[in-house]
């Protein structure tokens, strides 16, 4: 993970914005429907790469004690702002590959839903893991968040043409053949296929509760959602839930949310 790169952009991005649209909030509403079904009353949480606190201050306002970590500067004085009276919310800047300032065994769900977008080796990303496992206490379960290359190439690259899939391939962007992709650091993102999220938890002794298309066809349908009523997209939601885990459908997201359990 390259520091610079993540402080510039996230110093500059507003991320409260995007999860607050209609077609964005499918995202977050798919997530915390998951967390709620696995966080007991009275839990404990922490999230790793916190941001503004979208999270955070959700699980907060609902009377759950949580921790927060976050890297940038910027998100964290955002994070502090939107904080209420009352709320049990504390945040620490921090980076994800090393959790030593938290005690092992002790959150009862851990999230980590930004980071692993942002490491680019195999290494780093399981080391991200490893300390969220670590952190977690017997039983409790993960929230590991990654962007995927195949919903992301269908919005920007062919739908919006924001992305120019030829020169991707030229430049080797773009696997040719298979159109797998190839991030660096200065690209910013790293973009994944369910296959790479298996290869790098086969080195944890957990259990996988769900692997779910967490927007699923929300960037492409962005349009669409963004002008139904809303008797329409709580329509379009219960469709999208119903769906978010089949396995025929789990490569056309933009983001995939993996759930396990330590």
């Amino acid at each position: 993970m390259t520091d610079r790169y993540l402080i510039d952009f996230y110093t500059h991005y507003d991320e409260d914005s995007r999860l607050c649209t209609r077609h964005g909030s499918v995202e977050f509403l798919t997530t915390m429907r998951y967390i709620r079904r696995y966080l007991p009353a009275g839990g404990r949480v922490l999230e790793i790469g916190a941001g503004t606190g979208r999270y955070s201050h959700a699980l907060a306002r609902d009377g759950f004690a949580v921790d927060a970590v976050e890297l940038v500067e910027h998100n964290i004085r955002l994070f502090r702002r939107n904080t209420r009276p009352g709320e049990a919310v504390r945040i620490v800047q921090g980076n994800a590959l090393d959790l030593s300032a938290f005690p092992d065994d002790r959150y009862d769900v851990t999230l980590l839903l930004g980071p692993l977008y942002h490491l680019y080796t195999p290494q780093h990303k399981r080391q991200a893991l490893a300390e969220a496992i670590r952190v977690t206490r017997p039983g409790g379960v993960i929230f590991a968040a990654y962007v995927i290359s195949d919903g992301c190439l269908l919005d920007e690259g062919f739908l919006r043409g924001n992305v120019d899939v030829a020169a991707y391939l030229r430049d080797g962007l773009l696997e040719p053949g298979t159109f797998a992709a190839r991030s660096q650091p200065k690209d910013l993102f790293e973009l994944v296929r369910k296959e790479d999220v298996d290869r790098l938890m086969e080195a944890f002794p957990t259990r996988r509760l769900h692997y779910v298309a967490s927007d699923g066809c929300a960037l492409l349908l962005r349009d669409a959602l963004d002008r139904m009523d809303d008797a329409a997209f709580r329509l379009y939601l219960d469709y999208h839930f119903a769906t978010c885990e089949r396995p025929d459908l789990l490569g056309v997201t933009s983001h995939a949310l993996d759930i396990f359990q330590k």
